[in-house]
């Protein structure tokens, strides 16, 4: 009997038995050499510490990291060198960051002496839940589902209806009948 028809058989056999399927006694799971195999593999056997379900404590890490690093002193040197490494390259996103600000601010100081209509309509910050007088007929004419859709889409994010990008076309294809759902301008 393979892994997975093991799996389905044991809750449609409590089901048709009227017995809930954690009730039922399960088969030897020993007889199955893949199963066993497995279970060794993911579970392995823990001596020291049976709390730990997947096996992850291991006794000699202790052991270990003496023979790697023999003594607290070039632990410590270590440490801080880790730390000295991450500070160093949290300082250099936050000058990427602080440069990129300085020439976005100069960018809009810019255009603000060119045109300040832009300027205005650049800084301009939109309520997504705000819409219009047309907006608000055309939603008495829609069904709930629509409706949901138009409120729950953001504008300026990727919308949500669409199929995630993957490397295999769908299982039933392309739907030709499909229309955007489009926010009247």
């Amino acid at each position: 009997m393979s892994l997975l028809h093991s799996a389905r058989a044991t809750p449609l056999r409590s089901c048709i038995a009227g017995v809930r399927h954690y009730a039922v006694k399960k088969p030897d799971q020993t007889s199955d050499p893949i199963r066993e195999t497995l279970r060794r593999v993911l579970y392995p056997a823990n001596v020291k510490n049976r709390a730990s379900p997947v096996g992850t404590w291991r006794p000699d890490v202790a052991r270990a990291l003496q023979r790697a690093i023999p003594s607290v002193q070039a632990h410590d040197t270590i440490e801080r060198a880790w730390l000295l490494h991450r500070r160093y390259l949290r300082k250099q996103r936050e000058a990427e960051l602080a440069r990129k600000f300085e020439r976005m601010r100069e960018a809009m100081d810019e255009l603000y002496k060119l045109d300040q209509t832009l300027y205005m309509e650049a800084n301009r910050s939109d309520d997504p839940r705000a819409k219009s007088q047309q907006e608000m007929e055309m939603m008495k004419k829609m069904k709930m589902s629509e409706v949901r859709t138009l409120e729950a889409r953001v504008p300026g994010l990727f919308p949500r209806e669409l199929r995630i990008p993957t490397e295999t076309p769908p299982r039933d294809g392309w739907n030709y009948e499909y229309k955007p759902f489009q926010r009247p301008l």
